[in-house]
């Protein structure tokens, strides 16, 4: 093995940051980007909050699950925009052709994940600001009153929506673009056993174990017990990180693998719908 190879395979933080440089110019440059992370976030806390607002003069228990319903908003929106940053980076990769041209540069798959998931970071925190401060402004309701606990929610919940990310970013490598449908629909399906906004006890029994395999099941059952009881269940954050880290895992061996699967059949200069 030649000293350049050897160099070229040792992680380079200088690519990573090239990578993160990239993916950052074309969010500065485009204002249409920009404004598509912060509008799902403001949209839902805002139709969420006067609903919110309504049911609380119409239901004892939503006079104290008010901030439930609205903290269940703002951290759904952490995993499903933790997704959208990881998949909608690397499909802009696609829709633009430009994965061949990355990848005869000495750019390595785990480099651009890692970028990826950098992006989504910042793209999450981006989106997440203008909700957040307007939900203070018009329903008085502060996430960070959580305390400590949020720093949990939040990881988990992002490292979540990377997994999901990652997994449909291999799959349109996969299958072509005709499967980006993929980033909106994968996150949406697991909503309802996710128990956003009510108990996992709500659902069906056998409905009752599949929720519990999800880390962001755990997440929020944490966060209603922080908000009604004052109290944090470390088993539910145990649970959520062991979970995150399977899946996590699972979706970045995936995403490699079909890296080197469309690397060996030349699939980067030919995806299509």
């Amino acid at each position: 093995m030649t000293e350049y190879a050897a160099v070229e395979k040792k992680l380079s933080f200088r690519r990573i940051g090239a990578m993160i440089l990239r993916y950052f110019y074309l969010l500065r440059a485009s204002w249409i980007r920009f404004a598509e992370a912060a509008y799902w976030p403001t949209i839902h806390m805002i139709l969420w909050g006067f609903t919110s607002q309504f049911l609380q003069s119409h239901s004892s228990w939503l006079v104290r699950g008010t901030g439930v319903l609205m903290g269940g908003v703002l951290l759904w929106d952490v995993l499903f925009r933790g997704n959208l940053g990881v998949s909608l980076s690397f499909m802009e990769e696609m829709w633009s052709r430009n994965l061949g041209n990355l990848f005869v540069t000495p750019l390595r798959p785990y480099e651009l994940i890692t970028a990826l998931v950098a992006m989504s970071l910042l793209r999450t925190v981006l989106g997440l600001i203008p909700a957040v401060l307007l939900a203070i402004l018009f329903y008085e309701f502060n996430i960070f009153d959580l305390g400590l606990p949020l720093i949990f929610f939040f990881v988990n919940l992002l490292i979540s929506g990377w997994s999901a990310g990652l997994a449909v970013s291999a799959l349109v490598l996969r299958f072509g673009l005709g499967a980006e449908s993929l980033a909106w629909v994968l996150v949406f399906a697991l909503a309802p056993l996710a128990a956003i906004y009510y108990p996992v006890s709500t659902l069906p029994e056998w409905l009752q174990l599949i929720a519990t395999a999800l880390p962001m099941a755990h997440v929020f059952e944490g966060m209603r017990q922080v908000l009604f009881e004052g109290t944090l269940n470390i088993k539910h954050i145990i649970y959520a990180v062991f979970l995150n880290v399977g899946y996590f895992m699972a979706a970045t061996l995936l995403a490699l693998s079909m890296f080197h699967s469309a690397r060996k059949h030349g699939l980067f200069l030919n995806i299509g719908e």
